[in-house]
């Protein structure tokens, strides 16, 4: 199975050059490291940057410059800071190309829950509506199942939704799943290590398999 860099890692694998990005909380802003050097992006964060560098060195760090999850960043050549309200009329206008989130689970049809845990204090649903209100294409960085071993990919979502039909492809620590038009978790790829009955058995939605699955490339 992937820990959380092997994640970060394979979502790497799906950045294009001139693609404009933001990354959510968690596992996502690890993707910074991993974006590889013949590709330039633009990374944005609701709080307000555009040109999020790799996370500093200890040398580096400046407590001025967060992320929305508050992480200390670093800012690329040409980078901009501004204000919250500029940065949600980005995202609402459609000028993200990709989003990357984590998720407590994701529905079989696309729907997303990763906002709200019941009975769990929260300060806000931050961002995330509008990211997946506005995003022209939403990666998934998650656990394939939850520490009781409970599947987190599901027919349907039993948390608060954040968005309905929006995730097209998820990278969990087990597997790459493609989120079809008409439903259904496609196989794509199997993380090392992992057989296709394990991501079977650790799969509560509609899971479809065809032909050979590969192991991911890392």
């Amino acid at each position: 199975m992937l820990d959380k860099i092997g994640i970060a890692k394979r979502i790497a694998q799906e950045v294009r050059d001139g693609m404009y990005i933001n990354l959510g909380i968690g596992i996502p802003t690890l993707v910074a490291n991993y974006i590889p050097k013949n590709i330039n992006v633009v990374l944005q964060s609701e709080n307000g940057l555009l040109g999020i560098g790799p996370f500093p060195t200890e040398d580096q760090i400046d407590p001025d410059f967060i992320n929305a999850g508050k992480q200390t960043i670093t800012l690329m050549p040409g980078s901009a800071l501004f204000s919250s309200a500029d940065s949600f009329g980005m995202i609402r206008g459609g000028k993200v190309d990709l989003t990357i989130l984590g998720s407590m689970e994701v529905s079989e049809n696309g729907d997303i829950a990763n906002w709200k845990v019941p009975g769990k204090m929260v300060k806000g649903m931050g961002g995330a509506m509008d990211l997946v209100a506005s995003a022209k294409n939403i990666i998934v960085a998650m656990q394939h199942c939850s520490k009781d071993g409970a599947s987190k990919l599901l027919k349907k979502c039993t948390l608060p939704i954040t968005g309905l039909r929006c995730v097209k492809k998820i990278v969990s620590d087990m597997a790459v799943l493609e989120i079809l038009p008409e439903g259904g978790f496609k196989l794509l790829e199997r993380a090392p290590g992992v057989s296709v009955d394990q991501i079977k058995n650790a799969t509560s939605g509609k899971l479809i398999i065809k032909g050979d699955v590969p192991e991911m490339k890392i």
